[in-house]
C-alpha cells in the first residue's frame, strides 16, 4: 500500500528534548519549594505540559499549577530550546524524504511556540506541509487523538495513505483513532506506561525512515 504522507511526532521522535524539559521542570519545582512526586526522568515526557506538571507537583491548587506552567514556559522557551538537539541522522532523513516527494506533516503535544522555534533552528520548517500542536488554535485540542483526526481532515489527506511515526503509546492510540497506520521509533520516550504495543512496527535507526 502506498504511503503518500508521513506525519511525525516531535519530542522523542525527531528531537531529544529530554535534557531541556527535565532541566526546566526541575528549576520550576525548586523555585516554588516543591519536591517532585514522581522521578524526574525521561519517561514522563510525552503528555501535555499541564498533565506532566500536575503529576510532578502533586496536590496543588489550580492557581499554583497555572503559575508552574507559566514558569516552565519562560524557562524552556529560552534556555530549553537552546539545548534541544535532533537525533543523529534525523535532519538528513527528513530532507531526503521531502526530496523524494513524500508529504511531511507534524502532529505534537508540544506547544506551538517552542515547536516552531526548533523547526526553524534546525532548518526543518520548509520540509513540513503542516504543523499541528495542541495549542495551535483556541481553545486548544482536547488531546492528540482529536488533533490528528482534524489534521488529516483539514489537510485533505486520505487516512489509508498516511503513516504516523511516534515513540509512545499515546502516539499509537492517536493513530488508531484517526484510522492511520502507526510506526514506532525505538530511540524515544516510549518506556513504562508509555511503551507501544508489541504488535507495533519498530524502527531501530533513523536511516530506516527512508525505507518507509
Amino acid at each position: 500500500m502506498t504511503t503518500a504522507n508521513l506525519i511525525f511526532d516531535f519530542d522523542g521522535t525527531l528531537v531529544d528534548s529530554g535534557p531541556g524539559i527535565l532541566h526546566a521542570l526541575g528549576l520550576v519545582l525548586q523555585a516554588r519549594g516543591l519536591q517532585p512526586q514522581i522521578p524526574l526522568t525521561s519517561d514522563i515526557i510525552g503528555p501535555p505540559l499541564p498533565v506532566t506538571l500536575r503529576k510532578l507537583a502533586g496536590d496543588v491548587t489550580p492557581e499554583l499549577l497555572d503559575t508552574l506552567i507559566a514558569d516552565f514556559k519562560a524557562i524552556y522557551d529560552t534556555e530549553g530550546v537552546k539545548v534541544t538537539q535532533p537525533y543523529p541522522g534525523i535532519v538528513d532523513a527528513i530532507a531526503a524524504l521531502a526530496a523524494s516527494g513524500c508529504g511531511l506533516h507534524l502532529a505534537t503535544n508540544k506547544r506551538e511556540k517552542p515547536t516552531l522555534l526548533l523547526l526553524d533552528h534546525l532548518g526543518l520548517t520548509p520540509h513540513f506541509k503542516s504543523v499541528y500542536c495542541l495549542d495551535s488554535r483556541s481553545p486548544g485540542f482536547a488531546n492528540k487523538c482529536v488533533m490528528l483526526q482534524v489534521q488529516v481532515a483539514e489537510q485533505g489527506l486520505v487516512a489509508a495513505e498516511c503513516l504516523y511515526i511516534g515513540d509512545t503509546s499515546h502516539d499509537e492510540q492517536a493513530a488508531a483513532a484517526a484510522g492511520v497506520r502507526f510506526v514506532a521509533v525505538a530511540w524515544g520516550y516510549g518506556v513504562g506506561a508509555q511503551q507501544v504495543s508489541e504488535s507495533a512496527r519498530l524502527l531501530i535507526a533513523p536511516t530506516q525512515l527512508l525505507t518507509l
